[in-house]
């Protein structure tokens, strides 16, 4: 058991180094890299599995020591899948983020206000400018008249309420 533990408590060591190689490889290389990590990571699992069983037949006062190195062990290959994870996690919002600010940058912006494709609807159905600003006026006007009787409609509604009940 113990040349088996030493072993993989040296694979371990070597993920962490490996670890710091992802903040510093470029592109290319990263996913090369990742792909290395995981698999020594999936191969420690299996070392760790093997462990698992070889301390159970250690002698009884040898057994609790050997479980608790074996789930030491454990603990920091799990820390070392989720320190991967989260790096693999913050790559892809970081490239998603790098392509929507691209999507951004090439997207051309057009302004879309009503009012211009009305005026260009209008000059299409070949209506001149003062029509135009007749009937903008005569919309600005119904607007006031709406308000108007929706509160004196209110108004007669609380009126009725008020004396007839």
């Amino acid at each position: 058991m113990e040349p088996l533990y030493q072993q993989t408590h040296k694979q371990v060591h070597e993920i962490q180094s490996h670890m710091g190689r992802l903040e510093t490889s470029d592109k290319e290389s990263l996913h090369l890299v990742e792909n290395e990590i995981q698999a020594r990571i999936d191969q420690i699992f299996s070392s760790l599995e093997r462990l698992e069983i070889l301390s159970s037949k250690e002698p009884p006062n040898k057994r609790q020591n050997a479980k608790l190195r074996v789930d030491q062990l454990k603990y920091d290959v799990q820390h070392l899948q989720t320190a991967l994870r989260n790096f693999q996690h913050r790559r892809y919002v970081r490239e998603q983020q790098e392509r929507q600010r691209e999507e951004l940058l090439a997207r051309t912006f057009t302004t879309n206000g009503t009012q211009k494709k009305i005026l260009d609807i209008a000059n299409m159905l070949g209506l001149s400018n003062t029509v135009m600003r007749l009937i903008e006026k005569r919309a600005f006007q119904d607007k006031y008249f709406m308000i108007g009787g929706m509160l004196l409609t209110c108004v007669i509604m609380f009126l009725v309420v008020q004396y007839l009940t």
